[in-house]
């Protein structure tokens, strides 16, 4: 088997531009919507969604390696680093570390590139771990760095990396490439290659998957003089097997366009997602803009869970026995509340009886301005 990192050019990666060009202006257009909707959410609304987008991004990146965070641990880690109200909530290891690598890139995305930080990012996700031989320093082991998976006795080798002795080297060219390449490479072309270029390199003992993916955030925020807040590793999560059968497909060979054009069509998703999300805090202040006085605190408990919950919204709609759990309220005061915000227009009803089901109604133009 011949990898991608064994032929006589790389790391020069060929791909169609022709193919991604549109893709190109179709995630310029999102962002700088995603920008200018950020900048219309008032300061408290706008905390909430950056918290929201990185502690969910910090458990995907971490899940999509099968580690499972504590999200309120996360969370409340990554409040503080930003300077934050936190509540007495505590903070494990493995969340601080996570909390630190998202906040780092969030904030310090227009630094250069450096061994220094990639080191700092390492030995932070790997905190608490007493397996490695190497943390926060490039592998040294003289064993074959192998992707492998398991199954019914046998063992399929998906990539083998460089070998560690060549990992410094190989990661001074690609800090090179990777600083200099910000003039000279449109966004999604530049981020997508840098994903796959340090993944095949694979220059950690562990958490290669999570550092590349923290290094594209930093391409993205890069590109765009602007956070990204991409939402790529929920994204990723959310189709895991494609996103492992296209690195696998792009290992062997040093044409990426069918990489480039995967990694394209999935930010752009993202980002569609991300920008979604925080539409909907702006849609859900002017609601309750728009009907100050006229709820309940009940009422606007399950509205906002209502729109924490969109774009999949509650499975099948919600229910009458979802807004008693919610809001903590009898079956009469219940059916009184959902009565209410179907006439003032907040929500609409569907089927009767128990498959009575409420879901929320568009706002209207003056609400989405």
């Amino acid at each position: 088997m011949t990898w991608n990192w064994q032929d006589k050019n790389w790391p020069k990666f060929i791909y169609d531009t022709a193919q991604l060009e549109h893709l190109e202006l179709e995630y310029a257009h999102f962002l700088g919507r995603l920008v200018g909707t950020i900048k219309h959410l008032a300061n408290d609304d706008k905390n909430k969604v950056i918290v929201n987008i990185l502690s969910t991004e910090g458990a995907k990146t971490a899940e999509i390696e099968g580690e499972m965070l504590d999200r309120d641990s996360l969370q409340a880690s990554i409040r503080k680093k930003l300077g934050l109200e936190t509540g007495n909530q505590r903070i494990k290891p493995a969340e601080a570390g996570m909390a630190e690598v998202m906040t780092v890139v969030y904030m310090q995305y227009n630094t250069p590139l450096t061994h220094e930080e990639l080191h700092h990012w390492n030995a932070e996700l790997m905190q608490g771990r007493t397996d490695l031989e190497s943390k926060g320093d490039y592998r040294k082991h003289e064993d074959p760095m192998q992707v492998v998976s398991r199954g019914l006795g046998m063992e399929k080798v998906h990539f083998e990396a460089p070998p560690s002795k060549n990992v410094q080297r190989e990661m001074e060219q690609f800090i090179q490439w990777f600083n200099d390449s910000l003039s000279s490479l449109p966004p999604l072309t530049r981020a997508g290659i840098a994903h796959l270029y340090s993944v095949c390199i694979h220059p950690y003992e562990d958490g290669n998957g999570r550092m590349a993916r923290a290094i594209t955030e930093k391409a993205l925020s890069q590109s765009g003089e602007t956070p990204a807040l991409s939402g790529l590793s929920r994204q990723i999560a959310a189709k895991k097997n494609a996103y492992y059968d296209a690195l696998e497909r792009n290992n062997k060979t040093l044409d990426i366009t069918d990489w480039l054009f995967y990694f394209a069509k999935t930010t752009i998703e993202a980002q569609i997602h991300t920008l979604q999300s925080v539409e909907r805090v702006l849609q859900k202040a002017a609601l309750h803009k728009e009907f100050s006085g006229k709820l309940n605190d009940r009422q606007k408990k399950v509205i906002d869970k209502l729109y924490e919950a969109e774009p999949e919204g509650f499975k099948g709609g919600l229910s009458a026995k979802n807004y008693i759990v919610i809001a903590k309220a009898s079956r009469a005061t219940t059916t009184r509340d959902l009565q209410e915000l179907v006439e003032l227009g907040i929500l609409e009803k569907s089927g009767t009886r128990r498959f009575t089901r409420y879901r929320l109604t568009a706002l209207p133009e003056k609400g989405q301005e």
